[in-house]
């Protein structure tokens, strides 16, 4: 597996993390939400509205143009999955087209907003982890915090990562201390 991580939000090669996968490539891009909001809806709606019946005015919450957004792509071209974060570090609005969840997109997804966090210098993230998800998110790192919860008629429960580089395994650019031999 390939894996290429960028900086900076927009629409170009320097902001994307590319997934390989056997001989798939899965390209994720963080944009924001004016420019992609007319991509960014149809994943949202397939998954959100039409599949988990949650209601558009609880989808619809005001706050896309106020979070960062990163958008994967097959090689195709074709818009197969979204995530936002808030500026407090609150991700939400994972949503992966069916067809494509199982194989790397939603973690890509998580990896650009996880860097994009690391970046702005967050102490921690935090999400509302629908109950199927729970040991996807703690694969990731984060750890469930607090009872479960409806939204949107969902159980959910909160979960929460501290951010902290020199101890982050998961992150590409970083190696465990433990690795470097004395003297070097």
């Amino acid at each position: 597996m390939v894996v290429a991580v960028t900086l900076a939000l927009g629409n170009s090669r320097e902001n994307e993390i590319v997934k390989k996968n056997r001989d798939e490539a899965i390209r994720v891009e963080l944009v924001d939400w004016s420019r992609a909001e007319q991509v960014i809806r149809p994943v949202r709606i397939t998954v959100f509205i039409h599949e988990q019946s949650v209601p558009e005015e609880l989808e619809w919450d005001g706050l896309d143009s106020h979070c960062a957004h990163a958008l994967a792509w097959n090689e195709a071209g074709e818009a197969i999955g979204t995530a936002r974060m808030q500026t407090n570090g609150t991700i939400g609005r994972m949503a992966v087209l069916k067809a494509w969840r199982g194989r790397g997109a939603g973690r890509a997804l998580l990896e650009a907003l996880l860097d994009l966090a690391f970046r702005q210098k967050l102490n921690r993230v935090t999400l509302s982890a629908q109950t199927h998800a729970i040991g996807f998110y703690e694969r990731a790192g984060f750890r469930a915090v607090g009872d479960l919860f409806l939204d949107a008629g969902i159980p959910h429960r909160k979960m929460e990562k501290a951010l902290v580089p020199e101890k982050d395994f998961t992150r590409s650019d970083k190696s465990p201390a433990s690795s470097e031999q004395p003297g070097s």
